[in-house]
Parts: C-alpha cells; sequence; structure tokens
C-alpha cells in the first residue's frame, strides 16, 4: 500500500509508536511538574514557606492531591526542585561531554551550564532563598549540587574513560569545583557581579587549576 505501511515491520511499528507515546508521556509528566513547582514557589515567595499547604499548592497548579504526591513526597521536596534540575544539568552535561575532554574540563562546562541555569531563574531563586531564610525547616539548604551526590559525579565521570570511581584525584576534582561554584552562587546573590558567567569561570578556574 502507499507509504510503505505494509512492508515495515509490526514488531517495529509498535517499538517505535511505543517510544514515542512514553517520550510524549514523559514530556508532559515534566511540563505537569514543572508547572508545579512554580505555583508553589509563587506562593511561597508570597506567604511563606510555613503559612503554604498542599492543598494551597494544588488548588494554585490545579491539580489533584494525587498528583502532587505522584511528583513529590512533600512541600519541601518542592523547595528542593532546582538541587534536582541543577544536579540533573552536571548529569546530562558529563554524559554528552565529547571523548577526550578531561574531567576538569567536563566539570567545568557542566557547573557553567548549572550557572546559565541559575542566571536564567535569578528572580524565582532570589524569592527562594528568602524564603529559606525565613524558614527554620529551610535553613542550610544547599546550593547546586548536594555533597550527597558528589561520589556519584566522579562515578559518572570514571565511566566515560572506565577509570577508577573511587579515585580520590577525581573525587577531590568534583568537590573543588562544586566548592567553586558554591563560591560564586553566594557571590552572583550577595554581589550581582555584571558578567556572572565570566566571574564563574573565573572562580572555577582557581578552584580546579
Amino acid at each position: 500500500m502507499a507509504g510503505g505501511i505494509v512492508e515495515t515491520p509490526v514488531t517495529g511499528t509498535t517499538s517505535e509508536g511505543s517510544g514515542a507515546i512514553e517520550n510524549l508521556r514523559e514530556r508532559k509528566r515534566e511540563q505537569n511538574r514543572a508547572a508545579t513547582v512554580e505555583a508553589a514557589w509563587r506562593l511561597f515567595i508570597e506567604r511563606g514557606y510555613d503559612h503554604v499547604t498542599v492543598q494551597d499548592i494544588c488548588a494554585a497548579a490545579d491539580i489533584a492531591p494525587r498528583t502532587f504526591h505522584r511528583y513529590f513526597a512533600s512541600k519541601e521536596d518542592v523547595v528542593a526542585e532546582p538541587v534536582r534540575r541543577m544536579t540533573g544539568i552536571v548529569f546530562e552535561q558529563i554524559a554528552g561531554a565529547p571523548p577526550g575532554s578531561s574531567d576538569a574540563a567536563v566539570m567545568r562546562q557542566a557547573l557553567l551550564a548549572v550557572g546559565r541555569f541559575v542566571v536564567e531563574h535569578r528572580e524565582l531563586l532570589t524569592g527562594l532563598r528568602a524564603v529559606a531564610l525565613q524558614s527554620s525547616h529551610l535553613r542550610g539548604s544547599y546550593p547546586g549540587v548536594r555533597p550527597d551526590q558528589e561520589a556519584k559525579l566522579a562515578a559518572e565521570l570514571a565511566g566515560r574513560g572506565g577509570g577508577d570511581p573511587a579515585d580520590w584525584r577525581r573525587r577531590l576534582l568534583v568537590a573543588c569545583s562544586i566548592a567553586g561554584f558554591r563560591v560564586w552562587y553566594e557571590d552572583y546573590f550577595r554581589d550581582a557581579p555584571p558578567d556572572p558567567l565570566t566571574h564563574l569561570e573565573r572562580v572555577l578556574a582557581a578552584a580546579v587549576p
């Protein structure tokens, strides 16, 4: 028949179709999750974290509580969403880094990508920092990648070249890179350097010469 429909194996068509549907569902889930997060962030900024309930978030996002709990265990997990995104960016950048790039170069580019995310979302992140300072539950939350993810990042770097994920040099490189990012993060929200990403490059170069 026209279009080669009959010539395409049924199994292949089913597989490709199922994959496309699953990708569509995944994108829809991420869109719904992002909309829920933004609605929650706005409420936290307007009212303060302690004065917002899960029911408030559901009403603002126009979702059922069951849908909310499909994405998050609690409202505190919503506040941690930027950290999840930043960590995801680092893993994505490591996975997509060109073969042959040094670990230091890969980490530098990954954290520059996180820096771009921070700059693009400055308004919301500024509001959330204020919210965190006002809530005893949220004080001390880490900006960017959490320390408990550092070993996983070192393993991801090692996987690129078959190295030892427990190598202290690689773990130290990851730790120093992330520490440098945190210094930049605090500078960015305190002093607002005129060219923040250039400043981030300088900080990362100092952290990992």
